[in-house]
């Protein structure tokens, strides 16, 4: 790499981190002080080591690391939904420096090309896109469980124990458990209920406690009974029985309890749901379809990002000095439309269309579009 590419490489990444940390400052501030009066709160509930009251400098304190403890995996998510209109930022900033100190002046004289500045730029976001895939294949799966965590849990490492919670499998029998631990795969107070087409019980299973293993869950303690049948008020007796094998395993609880759950969970992990959803004699259409549109439009959403940098990068690359506020106000709507285009179009379903195919149509827009942005630019 030459000493150019070099230098404009660091300073578009220089840029970049300069606009997170005060990105992500500001946002831990406005929360901070938004719901000051919730962390104190949190703070002086918690008991002080020695037992002694807590004082006003160990509640302060206390109050900004549940704060930081709340937020910091929040960053870490917050940097993959960022990284594009980030990168278009750090770009127009790079380019305005080289304006205001006159060497993209310099670069032409020398017979260079401004499209030769467009090489580093676009090797560092290229950089930065697989840090992303990284972050998100690797790092964020790690924190999902962090990432639900309401005020009132910060400072905690786990989700919380819950209690109560009735849902169905892929088979129609609804499922409810007393209580359940979903780090461990318990549950305390288990019962499962099988219906008929019509939706009448035909029989209800039962147990002490239960333990995922090996996708299914197996019971202590449990035992099964049968509905009488029609007519009669004889019922049979019940049958001990040793296991449940359904699709809702600890990880479907945890989608199915804490909204956005399945937006952190690894390809990988996606891809071994929609396994074992494909397995089950009637397969839930639905389902399948929104974890299949999770999984292709995080490839689709990387690549969007590349594209609308390439589409606002000819905004800056300019021959003569000018105004760069003019640039980045002719700029910004353009950036807004690729960016939110390109997040919705991976989110949104389209009538007609598989998933696979849906989620890639603002990459198919952008793509004619950053090859003629690009070779519009007059170098």
């Amino acid at each position: 790499m030459r000493t150019i590419d070099r230098y404009i490489a660091r300073q578009f990444l220089f840029n970049i981190v300069l606009l997170h940390v005060v990105l992500f400052t500001f946002v831990i501030v406005i929360d901070f002080s938004l719901n000051f009066d919730e962390f104190v709160e949190i703070a002086q509930k918690t008991p002080a080591p020695d037992g002694q009251p807590p004082s006003v400098v160990r509640t302060g304190l206390l109050a900004g690391a549940l704060a930081l403890d709340l937020w910091w995996p929040r960053l870490i998510q917050l940097f993959n939904y960022l990284l594009g209109v980030m990168m278009v930022g750090a770009m127009g900033f790079t380019c305005a420096q080289m304006v205001k100190h006159r060497e993209f002046v310099a670069m032409l004289a020398s017979g260079q090309s401004l499209t030769r500045i467009a090489r580093p730029i676009l090797i560092v976001g290229l950089g930065l896109t697989l840090l992303q895939g990284i972050n998100r294949e690797f790092v964020v799966p790690n924190l999902a469980e962090l990432l639900t965590r309401t005020k009132e849990e910060a400072g905690q490492r786990r989700l919380a124990a819950g209690a109560r919670m009735l849902t169905s499998d892929a088979k129609g029998r609804l499922l409810y458990a007393r209580s359940f631990d979903l780090q461990e795969g318990t549950i305390d107070g288990f019962w499962m209920w099988e219906r008929d087409a019509d939706g009448l019980l035909k029989s209800r299973i039962s147990a002490k406690s239960a333990r995922w293993r090996e996708g299914s869950w197996v019971l202590i303690d449990g035992r099964v009974e049968d509905r009488p049948e029609r007519g009669k008020n004889v019922s049979s007796a019940p049958r001990p029985v040793t296991g449940i094998e359904t699709d809702v395993s600890p990880t479907v609880l945890k989608l199915r309890r804490y909204e956005g759950y399945r937006h952190n969970l690894s390809t990988m992990q996606v891809s071994a749901m929609l396994a074992d959803y494909r397995a089950e004699p009637v397969p839930p259409a639905k389902r399948i379809m929104e974890l299949e549109r999770i999984r292709w439009g995080r490839l689709a959403t990387m690549a969007g990002n590349l594209l609308s940098l390439l589409i606002c990068m000819p905004f800056f690359l300019l021959r003569e000095p000018g105004s760069m506020i003019k640039q980045s106000i002719k700029c910004a709507p353009v950036a807004l439309i690729a960016q939110v285009g390109g997040v919705l179009g991976a989110e949104m379903t389209i009538p007609g269309l598989p998933p696979q195919l849906s989620v890639f149509i603002p990459v198919m827009v952008l793509l004619p579009a950053a090859v003629v942005s690009m070779t519009s630019v007059k170098s």
